[in-house]
Order: structure tokens, then C-alpha cells, then sequence
């Protein structure tokens, strides 16, 4: 989209994170057994298998094994578990 290209110029010239300018997910993977989600916009869906996040672009889906949501705050989600895959949806 072309506003996108425009706001992340306007954000590289004023130096502010592209995450913030843009309302982009920040996900912070630790190893295969943490995966931090910042700038969610809700949960979908949330089993031992799959964790649905909802993102301004769309979902973010982790699946896995064992999964737990550890942290759920307005602006941050911590999913522990056995991660084996991370995808946008």
C-alpha cells in the first residue's frame, strides 16, 4: 500500500521504530520456548496446539505443543510452549 511506503519514510526520517509509525506487531521469539506479541489486537483462538492473535494485518499464528499464555496485557501477550511454527495469516 502506498500510505505504508510514505509512513515508513516519514519514520526513518524522524527515527521512530517502523513498529510504532506503522501499528506493526513486535514479536520476540526466546529460543523455541517463549514468544512475546506486542501491538495484538485480541485473542482468536487458544489451545495446548495453536494460539490465534489478532494483528493489524491480519492473525498471527503459533502452534505448537504445551502451549500456555503466560502474560495476556492490553499490549503485550507471552505464549510458553514447545513453538514449532510461527505464521501470518
Amino acid at each position: 500500500m502506498p500510505w505504508q511506503k510514505w509512513l515508513k519514510r516519514v519514520a526513518d526520517l524522524l527515527e521512530i521504530p517502523g513498529d510504532v509509525m506503522l501499528n506493526l506487531p513486535r514479536i520476540v521469539l526466546v529460543g523455541n520456548l517463549q514468544a512475546f506479541i506486542e501491538n495484538h489486537r485480541g485473542i482468536l483462538e487458544y489451545n495446548p496446539q495453536v494460539v490465534r492473535v489478532s494483528i493489524s494485518e491480519g492473525e498471527l499464528e503459533i502452534s505448537g505443543e504445551n502451549l500456555v499464555l503466560r502474560n495476556i496485557l492490553p499490549e503485550e501477550i507471552c505464549v510458553e510452549g514447545n513453538i514449532r511454527a510461527v505464521a501470518f495469516r
